[in-house]
């Protein structure tokens, strides 16, 4: 692992970072206080978790540390979170919403982490695609379906074996893109005035 490499797997966390920013800024008077701790909860612990994966990449690069916990967090609080914030998204489309945030439990192994990432960031995508079309903005909600087909791609190369450098530059193209055009997608509904959209059900 290069330390470039490293470097590269923070561009994608901080374009997450600013559409989820943007989001919430958006979102916040549509939302009950229980929706919007789920998807700001949601959102920061996606944040978290890759920014820890490029810090345990750019201390294993700078031959620094090996700092395995680091790694090891980042599936279970990528996949949660992404789970956290379907639900706050999924709350504010289809159900009047109250004070009461719900409450999910983490879970360890790998196996159900990855049925949890694929409904969270199906969860996360389809919501965005239906406020999208609500607005009736054509570009963004096709963008937030590229948007899920690329994270789908970046769960299916997260399962290769990224031993090889090869993979982690596929991994990291299609994580900096796809990153990328959720910013945009994000933008342009902030652009569409989505911080006074009045969301009728």
């Amino acid at each position: 692992m290069s330390v470039p490499m490293a470097l590269v797997d923070y561009v994608p966390v901080v374009l997450f970072f600013l559409a989820s920013l943007i989001l919430m800024r958006d979102l916040y008077h549509m939302m009950s206080k229980g929706a919007f701790a789920l998807m700001a909860g949601g959102f920061i612990m996606i944040f978290v978790a890759g920014l820890f994966k490029a810090t345990w990449k750019l201390l294993y690069a700078l031959e620094i540390c090996d700092y395995q916990a680091l790694n090891n967090a980042f599936f279970p609080m990528q996949s949660t979170g992404f789970l956290l914030a379907a639900i706050g998204l999924i709350a504010l489309l289809v159900w009047r919403q109250s004070e009461k945030a719900a409450a999910v439990v983490p879970f360890t192994s790998n196996m159900p982490l990855v049925g949890v990432l694929i409904i969270g960031t199906a969860g996360l995508a389809t919501s965005l695609v239906v406020l999208s079309a609500k607005m009736k903005k054509v570009i963004p909600t096709v963008l937030f379906i590229v948007y899920f087909v690329l994270m789908l791609a970046m769960g299916y190369l997260s399962s290769r074996d990224f031993s090889e450098p090869a993979m982690n530059w596929i991994g990291e193209g299609v994580n900096v893109v796809g990153q990328l055009i959720f910013l945009a997608a994000v933008w342009l509904l902030d652009k569409a005035g989505l911080k006074t959209f009045e969301l009728k059900k």
